[in-house]
């Protein structure tokens, strides 16, 4: 079998954290509920406005097939509506409606709680260093890499 340094991995690391985190941040919206990808929706649509099915599942890394269920429970909810766009009559604008509010207040409640938990025993200083770590992880990543083969 072949071996990899895991412990030496920053994808590892990212990968262990973000999942401890999802898994948290899911098991505190189920008793409202609420799931991560609806949460995941309307979180999209507070910081962007209104966005296309399309739009949406490329911001979230899901096909848009796959938000279809979802976008259908928050349209039974009233949560969101798909609004027809002008300019192509084959794209649907996702809103969210006034209904989604409440919703959005307990996301953000249990959002802030899981943050408080996550950053139990850092100070100012580690989180800002944190931030900047990371902030530089992503930069790194956006840019083209020098060589496209993995040889």
């Amino acid at each position: 079998m072949l071996k990899y340094d895991f412990e030496e991995s920053i994808g590892y690391w990212l990968t262990m954290a973000h999942q401890a985190y999802h898994r948290e941040f899911s098991a505190r919206l189920t008793p409202h509920g609420i799931t991560h990808r609806q949460a995941a929706v309307l979180g999209w649509l507070v910081m962007e406005g209104k966005l296309t099915q399309a739009e949406l599942a490329s911001r979230m890394f899901v096909e848009p097939p796959t938000l279809v269920g979802v976008l259908d429970r928050m349209q039974q909810c009233g949560w969101i509506a798909r609004q027809p766009c002008c300019e192509d009559r084959r794209k649907k604008w996702i809103v969210p409606q006034k209904a989604a509010e409440s919703v959005w207040r307990k996301i953000i409640e249990c959002a802030r709680e899981l943050r408080e938990q996550a950053t139990q025993g850092f100070n100012e200083s580690e989180l800002a260093t944190l931030r900047r770590y990371l902030s530089r992880i992503q930069k790194n990543m956006s840019q083209p890499a020098v060589s496209a083969t993995c040889d």
